[in-house]
């Protein structure tokens, strides 16, 4: 049956919207949309403070949540982070990911998230031994999304070698055999048999140019992508460009560029360390850059060139990668701050076009352009922020925008609707009863 959802304010894109009706059709889609509603029609759903579309977490790696905490001990560099995460990574099997990957995209419904692209390439058994079902784990995290009430985009990942070197491509050891598929064929036999579902679509994904090599064949690779959601961690590092130099003659996007890969269904991840032609090569393709600024300050990788890729031409998206915190409201401030930080002047996103990174051009990085706005024909997908915290009252409703980019976080998240169903209501997850109980249950199952 149709459901009205009554938002006491509404964020439409351009404006913010008092009284604004949203009926949601059986079909979980958005059927109208009416403002000027002055008071809650007759058994209309309420909700009391600002409604956005829900946000989308474009870039995300579950299994790093249970690194929380203790990757903040001392110092050292991405690198020696790098280490203890494939201790992680060493410990979860499709039964373990699962029920950790449930509870993270718990976390994120909590947050506002309803959708989440999951960057996956943790494919096999420890050897390297693919499970008796191939895609076990990436369906262990398909099925975490819908326990959780998630839309997921699977970015199935291709990871065929350990790292790149001025020497040129190291093999695939220790806990990384656990990624590779043995070759690009490989790779995509296993990533074709994987099936979309109503709340899960899949894409691909290359790790990286430390992770696959020309003689894997870029060309091929973005010919079988082509049109699909695909993603790729691009110059995170200076060690990465300067041994991609060292060996291609080219960085990193060049690199891709050459082969054909970059259009605007790709997404460059992080994008940290590029050169004035790199951000016009992505410019020009109309590629997305999604920014994870939460994660780039805490492994202390750099800020990243948000601003000038925005003018160049990219859409921005955004993504809690390493889930050092799991807030995409905290990400968007982020993309605006640093950049303060870095040119020491003010105003580089408005609160408007930050909320769009957040929602629109975040779900169409994930092949959800039908996601991200609050109009017919949309997913009903909503996040209502409360403007009556410690952190939100006083402000100006029609000022709402703002006030969630700039003082809101991810616990004045109220309510989540996912294809016009509640799946946080109250800030109380209505799929999993107990969400710090079933993170901290996930993460002591993998450890020492």
């Amino acid at each position: 049956m149709p459901l009205t959802y009554w938002a006491e304010h509404a964020w439409l894109g351009d404006r913010v919207e008092p009284g604004v009706a949203i009926t949601a059709g059986a079909d979980g889609r958005v059927a109208e949309v009416r403002t000027g509603t002055a008071t809650p029609p007759p058994g209309a759903e309420i909700l009391r403070g600002l409604t956005l579309p829900g946000l989308a977490d474009a870039h995300s790696h579950a299994f790093h949540r249970a690194l929380r905490g203790t990757v903040q001990v001392g110092s050292g560099t991405f690198w020696t982070w790098r280490e203890t995460m494939y201790s992680v990574a060493a410990r979860l099997t499709p039964d373990s990911y699962h029920a950790l990957a449930r509870a993270v995209y718990a976390e994120m419904a909590l947050a506002g998230i309803t959708c989440v692209g999951e960057f996956h390439y943790l494919h096999h058994q420890g050897d390297g031994t693919p499970y008796a079902d191939p895609n076990a784990m990436g369906e262990a995290l398909i099925a975490a999304a819908a326990d959780a009430g998630l839309r997921i985009t699977l970015l199935d990942t291709a990871y065929l070698h350990g790292g790149l070197t001025p020497e040129g491509h190291r093999p695939l050891e220790g806990v990384q055999r656990r990624f590779g598929d043995g070759g690009a064929d490989a790779w995509y036999d296993r990533w074709t048999a994987l099936t979309p579902r109503p709340h899960a679509r899949i894409g691909a994904a290359l790790h990286s140019v430390r992770a696959f090599s020309a003689a894997d064949d870029y060309t091929a690779f973005a010919e079988r992508t082509r049109g699909v959601p695909t993603h790729v961690h691009l110059s995170e590092q200076p060690a990465e460009n300067e041994a991609c130099l060292a060996v291609h003659g080219r960085t990193p996007a060049s690199l891709l560029a050459g082969h054909g890969f970059w259009g605007s269904h790709t997404t460059a991840v992080h994008a940290t360390h590029l050169t004035d032609g790199d951000i016009r090569l992505l410019g020009d393709a109309r590629a997305t850059v999604c920014m994870c600024p939460t994660t780039e300050r805490d492994l202390a990788d750099g800020i990243g060139p948000a601003a000038r890729l925005a003018a160049a031409g990219c859409p921005l998206s955004l993504g809690s990668d390493s889930h050092a915190v799991i807030d995409i409201l905290e990400e968007a401030r982020a993309t605006e701050l640093d950049e303060r930080l870095r040119s020491r002047t003010r105003g580089h996103f408005t609160a408007a076009a930050l909320l769009r990174a957040a929602t629109g051009d975040g779900h169409a990085s994930l092949g959800w352009p039908d996601a991200g706005r609050i109009e017919a024909g949309a997913l009903a997908d909503l996040t209502t922020i409360a403007l009556d915290s410690v952190r939100t009252a006083g402000t100006l409703p029609r000022l709402g925008a703002e006030t969630a980019v700039f003082a809101a976080t991810a616990a004045d998240v109220r309510h989540t609707v996912v294809g016009g169903r509640h799946v946080v209501r109250d800030a109380a997850h209505q799929l999993v009863p107990d969400v710090p109980a079933a993170l901290a249950r996930a993460v002591a199952d993998l450890r020492d």
